[in-house]
Order: C-alpha cells, then structure tokens, then sequence
C-alpha cells in the first residue's frame, strides 16, 4: 500500500462519487468497501450498513472516499490536476467532469460532488518552464482568458502569432 492515499469526505455520496470518477478515468477501479456496524453507525451518526469507507484507483492513483457527513465540504484550495497529452483528452475530461458541476477560470472545475480539478495539457507545463520571459508571459495572458485551455491558442501565444 502506498504511504499516502488522499481521503475524500463526502456527506453520503461515496460509492456515487467513486463509481463515477471509475466510469471516467482509465485504468481505473474499485478497491475494499467498508460499511458502518451497529455500534460505530452509533457513535458515527451513520445509518447501520452504509458505506462507511471505499478505496479506489484512478489511473494507477489509489485514493479513499469517506461518507463522514455534512461536517466538511471541498473547496479549491484543494484540486486534482491531469495532466492532458491532446486536446481531444481535455475535451472529454472537462466535459464529463465538469457536467453537473462549475466550471472555473484557467482550466479549473468542480464537479458536481465540489471535488476541484485542474485540466491541464501537457505542453502548458513545457511552455511555462521557458527561460524566455516573453513567451511565458504571453502564454499565461492567453490562459487567464480561457475557462477550459485549449492547446492551439496556447502554442501560438508562445509563438508570439
């Protein structure tokens, strides 16, 4: 097991939320459930046999979610980013995860369980590390005009077209 697991707290959508981010995400699955017994759905404030714990894999990534209650939210001081080797992959990624949710500036969402996520092409990150100031400037001046990146306009930003 990994030495680090992101946990996920959700109010009762745990097993909703899981088998939707497996639907989306390859290389994906369902770990370990574990439900609420007599006496800890007692102390819990949990309903007796609910989903109490679920891990799951997305894309290699092993993570938990938790139906905790309605004591915690998301919030994006915390998000998720892929890494997007095409434009065709943000296409998908965004529109799924995004459908139910709110779409955010430079290529953040929440889905519709408030989970955050950053939709990233790859090239982005190559753009940024360049030492020329200019072209990292015009890159980041074009990405804070868009909601969901798009790839060409970026190139050509860098590009100075």
């Amino acid at each position: 097991m990994p030495k680090m697991i992101p946990c996920l707290w959700f109010d009762d959508q745990a097993e909703e939320a899981v088998n939707f981010y497996v639907s989306v995400f390859q290389n994906s699955k369902i770990g370990t459930i574990a439900r609420y017994s007599e006496d800890v759905s007692k102390v819990a404030g949990r309903p007796a046999g609910m989903i109490m714990t679920i891990t799951f894999e997305l894309d290699g990534q092993k993570y938990m979610a938790l139906n905790g209650g309605p004591v915690f939210t998301f919030s994006p001081a915390i998000s998720f980013m892929i890494n997007c080797e095409s434009q065709q992959e943000i296409d998908r990624l965004w529109k799924e995860l995004s459908d139910g949710g709110q779409i955010m500036e430079c290529g953040w969402l929440q889905d519709k369980y408030g989970v955050s996520w950053q939709i990233v092409p790859v090239v982005l990150g190559e753009m940024m590390q360049d030492s020329d100031t200019a072209k990292t400037d015009r890159v980041m001046s074009a990405l804070l005009k868009m909601k969901k990146l798009e790839i060409e306009p970026l190139k050509k930003a860098y590009a100075g077209q």
